[in-house]
C-alpha cells in the first residue's frame, strides 16, 4: 500500500512459493514420495539462486517471513550475512526443533502414514482418517486458545467450527505434500550460526503462539549471540491470534518502520 513500510512504489518486493508450497515443484505434481527430500536449507538456497542467478539482485533491503519463513529468515542471515541491510524474523525461534514441537509434527506424518488409504504415498483419494489426524496437531500448533474460546464459547459452536475447519483441511490439503512440508524442519538449526549474523534483526513471537510459547525462555538466551539482535515480545490482547499474529501487520508493523529506519541510518 502506498506509504506504508513495504510500498512497492519505492521497494521491489519478491515473495517467491517456496519448495513444496503454492505453484512451486511438490509431491503432488507426480512424483509423491519419490520426490527430493528437501529442508529449508534448501529453500534459502533455492531462493537465493532465484534472485542472484535469474532475477540479477545482488543485494536486498530486507529480508523477512513469518513462521516457517521466520525460520528461513534465521537462515537467510547467517548463510548469506552480506546480502541484506536488515532481518525481521516473526513466529520462530534459531533452535533445533524439539520438545513438543517436534513431537506434534511427528504425530501428524505419522497419523497420515498409519493409514491404509494413504498407500506409501500411491493414493488415488486422500486418506481422510490420516489427514484428519494430522489437522488436529496444525489445529492445536496455530490456534490460539483465547480467540478460539470467544468463536466457539459452547460444545455445539465448538464442534461446528470443528467441522469446518475439518472440511476445509480435506478439501486443500495433500497427504504427501504435507509430509515433506512437516518434515522439512527436521535439521533446521540455526543456534550454532547466530553470531555469524551481521545484519540488524528484529526477532518478533506473540506471547499466545502455542508453536514457539515464550515460557521455553529460548529467544531470551539465543538472541544474545546475534550481534546487532533485538527480542520483541508481542503480549497477549483481544487482537492477537497465537500463531497467527504473524500475519497482522497492525500488531507489530511500527517495529517494522524502527528497523526500516535503523537500518537506513546505517547504510547513510
Amino acid at each position: 500500500m502506498p506509504g506504508q513500510p513495504l510500498d512497492a512504489a519505492k521497494y521491489y518486493l519478491i515473495l517467491p512459493d517456496a519448495i513444496g508450497h503454492g505453484q512451486s515443484s511438490k509431491p503432488s505434481n507426480g512424483l509423491h514420495m519419490r520426490f527430493p527430500k528437501y529442508t529449508y536449507d534448501d529453500m534459502v538456497v533455492a531462493n537465493y539462486r532465484l534472485l542472484t542467478e535469474k532475477l540479477g539482485v545482488g543485494h536486498l533491503r530486507l529480508v523477512m517471513g513469518t513462521s516457517m519463513g521466520g525460520m528461513e529468515t534465521w537462515v537467510w542471515g547467517y548463510k548469506y550475512p552480506d546480502f541484506m541491510d536488515a532481518l525481521l524474523p516473526l513466529a520462530s525461534l534459531p533452535v533445533e526443533i524439539g520438545g513438543r514441537n517436534r513431537m506434534l509434527r511427528k504425530m501428524a506424518i505419522d497419523m497420515i502414514e498409519m493409514d491404509p488409504a494413504w498407500q506409501g504415498g500411491e493414493y488415488t483419494a486422500e486418506p481422510k482418517v490420516g489427514l484428519t489426524g494430522a489437522e488436529s496437531s496444525l489445529l492445536f500448533m496455530t490456534s490460539s486458545p483465547k480467540q478460539m474460546q470467544k468463536l466457539a464459547p459452547t460444545r455445539a459452536l465448538a464442534e461446528a467450527a470443528l467441522a469446518k475447519t475439518e472440511a476445509r483441511a480435506l478439501s486443500t490439503l495433500d497427504a504427501n505434500d504435507f509430509i515433506y512440508q512437516f518434515d522439512a524442519s527436521r535439521d533446521y538449526n540455526p543456534a550454532p550460526h547466530l553470531a555469524a549474523i551481521k545484519a540488524p534483526l528484529f526477532a518478533i513471537n506473540s506471547a499466545d503462539d502455542q508453536v514457539n510459547p515464550p515460557e521455553l525462555g529460548i529467544l531470551e538466551v539465543e538472541i544474545k549471540r546475534v550481534p546487532k539482535g533485538r527480542y520483541i515480545l508481542l503480549p497477549i490482547t483481544d487482537l492477537t491470534t497465537g500463531h497467527g499474529t504473524h500475519s497482522n501487520p497492525a500488531i507489530w508493523g511500527s517495529y517494522l518502520e524502527e528497523l526500516l529506519k535503523l537500518t537506513e541510518k546505517l547504510k547513510s
